[in-house]
């Protein structure tokens, strides 16, 4: 989720489908095949249909979102996955991330419980936790990267947890990563050399800095790893926001496939947010209200962000390369829906996606969408070839 700092009330009028020109790429959903758009290796997608999770329960009935996929050493995938429902575990909670399994990697069943929730007794995590990003330790654990949120008065930061069955977690003393402005939607990446990169979204703020001072930037950036405990973040901006018109407002996750063979490259896959149109009066996300909930918007976080979400904003998967992993270059559009008010889960918004190599040697990635009527799930879409750049 994209943090939002504008107030109002009503919206004069929302956006039909943006034209990227050069760098759209576009998919036949109804024969199920690719339009060439002159791209290489995972540039083409094609969407799979339907949801692989939706809201059906107490605990995710509200929202669902920013998905993580994993490979089950016995079989199967497992789908790590941030929602909220009426079944909170206290009042306030602003989101819980929970799982599903598949034997398939298209039909879930959800695993029931929550796997990690918010502490109230904690400060930076009070509210919500979310953006999971799941990889295995040297000593056969599982290590949980993920975002955490207090209060909007607190800047978000990178959490972690151990489990040694994916199912009960444990919590991991102090924080992993975080920066004045706050930092989200990790994604973590095994280097060659034994070490992890941690790719994360960071805020930065002008004079004043996070609490009084304008927003600058939302951008990808790394950090590096040798135990997973202790991260230092590297040097500079990986992905820069507000490259186009397309990403107007700022990223919301990035993700990294490191080269296959000898001459690829680097490969992300980012999540920008276009800003809505001139003169839209936007409703107060809960999660930069700062009395949240005395105003109530925490009790009703999954309704009152979702005002947000539809007011006129858009969101889409966009792809880019790299020759080290940590230079990168605009990028083109990989995966878009149709607009408000057009058919389609990804309508208004695709964003925060998780991928994983298929045994055929394409990728499934999952993702975040949202249709026009504001609901969230989680969808599919799978490379369609690997031809070389």
């Amino acid at each position: 989720m994209l943090k939002i700092a504008l107030a109002g009330l009503t919206v004069p009028h929302l956006f039909s489908r943006s034209v990227l020109a050069a760098d759209k790429s576009t998919v036949d959903n109804d024969h199920k095949k690719p339009v060439e758009m002159n791209m290489g290796i995972t540039h083409l997608w094609i969407k799979e249909p339907g949801p692989r999770v939706e809201g059906s329960r107490p605990l995710d009935a509200s929202k669902v979102q920013a998905p993580c996929i994993v490979r089950i050493r016995s079989g199967g995938y497992r789908l790590f996955y941030t929602a909220l429902g009426p079944a909170k575990p206290f009042p306030e909670c602003q989101g819980c991330i929970l799982s599903a399994v598949s034997d398939d990697g298209l039909a879930f069943r959800k695993e029931p419980g929550i796997r990690i929730a918010p502490q109230p007794k904690l400060p930076h995590m009070s509210r919500r936790v979310l953006a999971p990003s799941v990889t295995r330790c040297k000593d056969g654990r599982w290590r949980m990267y993920f975002e955490a949120r207090g209060t909007a008065d607190i800047p978000t930061v990178i959490s972690s947890a151990v489990s040694r069955d994916m199912l009960n977690w444990e919590l991991e003393d102090g924080v992993r990563i975080q920066t004045p402005g706050g930092v989200g939607a990790p994604r973590y990446l095994n280097l060659p050399d034994g070490r992890g990169r941690i790719y994360f979204i960071n805020n930065v703020y002008g004079p004043g800095g996070f609490r009084i001072g304008k927003h600058i930037t939302q951008s990808a950036f790394s950090a590096i790893t040798s135990d997973g405990l202790n991260c230092e973040i590297e040097p500079g901006c990986r992905m820069r926001d507000k490259q186009a018109d397309h990403d107007s407002l700022g990223l919301t996750a990035a993700e990294v496939i490191p080269p296959q063979t000898a001459g690829d490259k680097w490969t992300m896959f980012y999540s920008p947010w276009q800003d809505v149109p001139p003169e839209t009066i936007v409703p107060l996300h809960p999660s930069v209200d700062k009395d949240a909930a005395k105003s109530g918007s925490s009790a009703d976080f999954a309704a009152a962000s979702v005002a947000t979400d539809v007011a006129g904003y858009r969101s889409r998967i966009f792809v880019a390369y790299s020759d080290e992993g940590l230079s990168w270059g605009p990028g083109r559009c990989a995966i878009e829906g149709g607009g408000y008010g057009a058919e389609g889960l990804d309508a208004v918004h695709a964003e925060d996606m998780s991928l994983i190599k298929l045994d055929d040697g394409r990728y499934r990635m999952y993702y975040a969408t949202c249709d026009k009527h504001g609901k969230w799930r989680v969808a599919s879409a799978v490379s369609a070839m690997n031809t070389k750049r």
